[in-house]
């Protein structure tokens, strides 16, 4: 293990009394970045399933949907390239699972329904003739937020509930979109660019919970966000392009080097940022920005290429591995925080693990292997992992 100044200044900190004060207080101060460390749910198995995948004990996984096959007896074709996803409790019983179609032409959505007992019973489209939709995000109104990921891009507003065509959602911003988190205490959306001289922005609209106007701003940091010092602040820009390609506003911020996922739970904003493989946490209440995992300050860290992003009952966050080995790596929360992996997909190594999300009930996570075994976007496997999750 590598110890440098910030280091020094987190471990000070924590011998300071941090810990006395309960496990929440890692939210607001000085908690150190995830190191590795053993995972609560013990190792993985030293094989892989008939699946492909490699679980801790007490996990089983099974293939929801296979790119270019029907899913199920629904008689609905699976799209190729899944990509990010979420699930949605109905009403009437059982959820839904969406997923995005990262194909720069012919992208879109789909949904896959469950019912009560997790048996498929449907899947359709829930957005088409758009492109490069890479993640996006629910809001707590139940509809699926679909992101493009080009320049041009934008966000869709889709109902996950039952087939249909998305609403562009124009204010939210034109630029290489990949995942947005909504924050219903503060009413604010918040939201990750994948681009090298990418912002993470936020848009708060102008009658909530509307998405068809409001105020887009991107974020300045002030301070160290490893060392537990450092706050946001917010710079007007125009919804039309990119906060880069704004003169005034990208003198103004701060770059995050290839925004990936974004995930609200609990107050805090969690977002991931490849160019530098960190892990972020923002608390709008306060203002507060924190790295909570950097593959570069501890040798031999597992979770390398972060993508998209979810979080459990428990609190821990899952993170999707883009390249590196594979993985769906966990980090648990508290003052004393652990990175781990949970599981592996053996075969994929040409592909991506997308889309994360629990079922409603929590005793489940779906996923996808964006190109599957074959290496191509027609290649795609959704899975899901049941188990004890805590």
């Amino acid at each position: 293990m590598r110890l440098d100044r910030r280091d020094f200044l987190r471990l000070s900190a924590l011998g300071g009394g941090t810990l006395a004060l309960g496990p929440g207080f890692w939210k607001a101060a000085y908690a150190a970045p995830a190191q590795p460390g053993p995972s609560p749910y013990g190792a993985m198995s030293g094989s892989a399933d008939a699946n492909g995948v490699r679980l801790p004990a007490g996990f089983t996984s099974r293939i929801i949907a296979r790119s270019g096959r029907q899913v199920g007896s629904t008689g609905y074709t699976w799209h190729s390239a899944p990509d990010g996803g979420a699930c949605f409790a109905l009403a009437t019983g059982g959820w839904v699972y969406t997923s995005n179609s990262e194909l720069s032409s012919g992208g879109g959505a789909s949904a896959v329904r469950f019912d009560g007992g997790g048996a498929v019973v449907g899947a359709y489209r829930i957005l088409s003739n758009t492109r490069t939709n890479c993640a996006g995000g629910p809001t707590p109104w139940g509809t699926w937020l679909s992101c493009e990921e080009y320049s041009g891009g934008r966000v869709w507003e889709c109902n996950p509930a039952q087939a249909s065509q998305g609403v562009v959602r124009g204010a939210l911003g034109t630029f290489a979109h990949e995942a947005v988190a909504v924050d219903p205490a503060g009413q604010r959306l918040y939201l990750t660019e994948d681009s090298g001289s990418g912002r993470f922005y936020r848009f708060t609209p102008s009658a909530w919970p509307s998405l068809t106007a409001g105020t887009l701003q991107a974020a300045k940091v002030t301070g160290d966000p490893i060392a537990g010092t450092a706050t946001l602040s917010w710079v007007n820009c125009a919804a039309t392009s990119p906060a880069s390609s704004q003169p005034a506003v990208a003198s103004a911020t701060t770059v995050f080097n290839g925004g990936e996922g974004c995930w609200h739970d609990s107050g805090v904003i969690y977002f991931t940022t490849k160019g530098d493989n960190r892990v972020w946490a923002h608390t709008p209440a306060t203002g507060k920005l924190e790295v909570i995992y950097d593959d570069n300050l501890y040798a031999g860290s597992p979770l390398t290429g972060v993508d998209n992003v979810t979080v459990s009952r428990s609190g821990d966050l899952f993170v999707a591995e883009d390249g590196g080995n594979l993985e769906i790596c966990i980090i648990t929360p508290g003052p004393s925080r652990v990175v781990a992996p949970f599981i592996k997909l053996d075969g994929h190594s040409a592909s991506e693990i997308c889309g994360p999300a629990f079922s409603p009930d929590g005793r489940r996570l779906y996923f996808s292997s964006q190109r599957g075994t074959s290496g191509l976007s027609s290649g795609g496997i959704t899975f899901e992992v049941s188990g004890p999750f805590r």
